[in-house]
């Protein structure tokens, strides 16, 4: 049996979507929620992270989609809002926004620009995970924030009762299997090629940004595993390569590469918000020829 977590275990990292002219789409994220835990095969989604566009988006903004997306998928799937910022002031209250918005449980990204030591970055998730009563997620993305968190500082900031997993964006599977094997700590892989490594490893699950879009070929590889059938597994995850590759890892944002696959598929997503720009028309079609080779 896979392990349990309070965060769910096949986890969307839902876009937010936005109306023709870029404001907040409340109705959407509530259909695109719905859809993404009724046909996408997913049991948690993730709310304003990297691929909600949390840069660009306002605290009332973060609250009101917290509160819409509950609303629409009530006690069937797991609701972690990011609360991350470079302020650790912020990020607290950003964390009890959220918490009174109805969410089940928390990003936390690691600080980002102002690149604080190890000891630093541990005092930031304890000061975050004190200030409510929600289980946290670390979020360790260092090609993003410009700092990791080492391997030494997750063993120490898992001894907080309400750290209870990591998004795991740091391609360091000693690193963080050594953690797993050490803790309780519930990892979910945050790079699509490593979903299938990571559990195999002891990992949860994973927070996914193709699951927008092609959510029930990506649990399908979870749930081979889970059962015993190994090789399969390993055709699935093989089998999703192309997209993954396509959306995440040639040249766009997974955002952008997501948000026009839904689009295309007349699902809820709109445009993104500046200094992202759209992908063009050929992307596009690239985006959906590969999906259609999933048979979805």
């Amino acid at each position: 049996m896979p392990p349990t977590s309070p965060f769910g275990r096949t986890v969307c990292a839902m876009v937010t979507p936005f109306t023709p002219d870029g404001a907040l789409d409340l109705d959407g994220a509530q259909r695109l929620a719905d859809h993404l835990v009724c046909e996408g095969g997913c049991d948690g989604l993730v709310l304003s992270g990297t691929t909600g566009e949390s840069p660009t988006t306002s605290d009332a903004e973060k609250s009101a989609l917290v509160a819409a997306v509950v609303e629409a998928v009530g006690d069937r799937a797991r609701i972690t809002a990011g609360v991350g910022s470079a302020s650790t002031a912020h990020t607290v209250e950003l964390a009890r926004a959220a918490e009174k918005a109805g969410a089940h449980g928390l990003l936390v990204v690691t600080p980002y620009y102002s690149r604080p030591p190890q000891e630093d970055v541990a005092e930031h998730f304890r000061t975050v995970a004190d200030a409510t009563g929600l289980p946290v997620m670390l979020y360790d993305i260092p090609g993003r924030t410009g700092t990791r968190v080492e391997p030494d500082t997750m063993l120490r900031v898992a001894e907080h009762p309400r750290v209870a997993g990591v998004k795991d964006c740091a391609y360091d599977l000693l690193g963080s299997a050594k953690v797993i094997a050490a803790t309780g700590l519930a990892y979910y892989s945050g790079s699509e090629e490593l979903n299938l490594p990571l559990r195999a490893v002891g990992g949860v699950g994973y927070v996914s940004t193709v699951a927008n879009v092609a959510g029930p070929a990506v649990a399908a590889v979870l749930d081979a595993y889970d059962r015993g059938a190994n090789e399969e597994a390993a055709r699935l995850h093989q089998r999703t390569l192309p997209l993954v590759e396509l959306m995440m890892a040639a040249g766009l944002p997974g955002t952008v590469t997501a948000k026009a696959l839904l689009g295309a598929l007349g699902l809820p997503g709109g445009p993104v918000r500046a200094p992202l720009r759209p992908a063009s028309a050929e992307r596009t079609r690239a985006l959906l020829a590969a999906r259609a080779e999933l048979g979805l």
